[in-house]
């Protein structure tokens, strides 16, 4: 294992795509956890308003998205659009100290922040270029390594934020998040080489005959239903735990805890495996388990049972979320920006979903019934996947 991941700095800008990866993982998890209290408290936004804020601005990131991964594959510079990205996304997060103006700050944020999404899918549409043209024989590794690092950037995140709220407040806040986000941008400037995207075959990509919309769009919903179901998750079983089982708020930190802190490694281990396994067959695998964790937890009756399940949790996430890129990127190989921004639009737009939808459940349904209703999403993404198996795979099983 540790051969390979020095193998993988022999990649073209690998080294600078890694700190640039964590840096940007941090930067959006030192604000997340108290965007919400800032623009409650500070601000004055109701939570029904603030709501509004976040689908609105999520949304614009999806339209960005898709309009710049359309075309960042037709010779564009990605260095370029890469800076842009990362100098809107310090803009939109000074923003919230400028303005206090509910419209105004909408729009502004919407706006910077949708050219702010671009960051990721275009840092990890350029690794997996310069993967391509240094021959790695371990392209799947080195996207899935790049992926467990925003995770590693979302568990140190949250403390490093908390450290900078006792000791200067929102302010500092928002103005430490703008800052990495131009040390990121200074970092691609200086280091990153200049370097138009090539795309090399017209047959890979939408309509073509290698690749059809059925294989492109089928997996889209999968993956959106599966992000739907995590976002869910988070939501819930906190409630689940305090205001169903009775449990302690350090029941929801254990639960909470565990499962970030197994990720990481599990991403790893799976990312060693892609010359073992396609991300085809390991997304399968990672409905099953979310299938089994979504019964336990409908089952339960006690914290501990939720605690221990937190493994499945774990190596369900792990999957999606580490191995999904690559699900992609294998699909639309001469579209790296194409493909990474399918994987990150419905990320967004899964989450938004689950977001929206795991609340209106629980209050008309019940906490325990969302799980069910979980299980039978998760389903419905299992038979997607298995209808849309590659040939490849299929023959393996045989």
């Amino acid at each position: 294992m540790y051969k390979r991941l020095i193998h993988l700095f022999a990649i073209k800008g690998y080294g600078l795509f890694v700190i640039c990866v964590l840096m940007v993982g941090t930067g959006i998890s030192i604000t997340l956890p108290y965007l919400a209290l800032y623009c409650t408290e500070e601000l004055g936004m109701s939570a029904g308003a603030f709501g509004v804020f976040t689908a609105v601005s999520s949304l614009s990131g999806v339209v960005a998205n898709s309009f710049i991964g359309k075309y960042s594959d037709r010779k564009q510079d990605r260095k370029l659009i890469i800076i842009i990205a990362t100098v809107s996304s310090a803009v939109g997060y000074a923003s919230y100290l400028l303005f206090d103006n509910y419209l105004i700050l909408l729009i502004i944020v919407s706006f910077f922040s949708g050219l702010g999404a671009a960051v990721m899918p275009q840092i990890y549409a350029y690794a997996q270029e310069s993967a391509t043209e240094s021959n790695s024989d371990d392209k799947t590794f080195a996207m899935s390594t790049l992926r467990t690092l925003v995770s590693l950037g979302f568990l140190v995140g949250p403390l490093v934020g908390t450290m900078i709220l006792g000791a200067v407040g929102y302010k500092g806040l928002f103005l430490g998040t703008s800052a990495i986000f131009l040390i990121i941008a200074t970092l691609v400037l200086v280091f990153l080489p200049k370097k138009r995207a090539v795309q090399k075959k017209r047959a890979d990509t939408a309509g073509s005959p290698s690749v059809t919309r059925r294989q492109i769009w089928f997996p889209s919903i999968a993956f959106i239903l599966l992000f739907a179901v995590n976002a869910i998750n988070g939501i819930v079983t906190p409630l689940f735990i305090v205001n169903e089982l009775h449990g302690t708020h350090t029941d929801v930190g254990l639960v909470v805890s565990i499962c970030a802190g197994l990720e990481i490694p599990i991403m790893f281990a799976l990312g060693a495996l892609g010359r073992k396994l396609s991300n085809h067959t390991l997304m399968i695998n990672a409905c099953f388990i979310a299938v089994i964790y979504n019964i336990v937890l409908s089952l339960s009756t006690d914290s501990w049972q939720i605690i221990a399940a937190q493994l499945l949790q774990a190596v369900f996430v792990a999957i999606a979320m580490g191995n999904g890129l690559s699900y992609f990127t294998e699909l639309l190989p001469n579209s790296p920006g194409l493909s990474s921004t399918i994987y990150y639009n419905g990320s967004i737009i899964g989450r938004l979903v689950g977001n929206l939808g795991g609340g209106i459940i629980a209050q008309f349904a019940g906490i325990r019934e969302v799980y069910w209703v979980c299980l039978a999403v998760v389903s419905v993404s299992f038979f997607i996947l298995w209808s849309i198996r590659p040939q490849k795979d299929i023959e393996a099983a045989a």
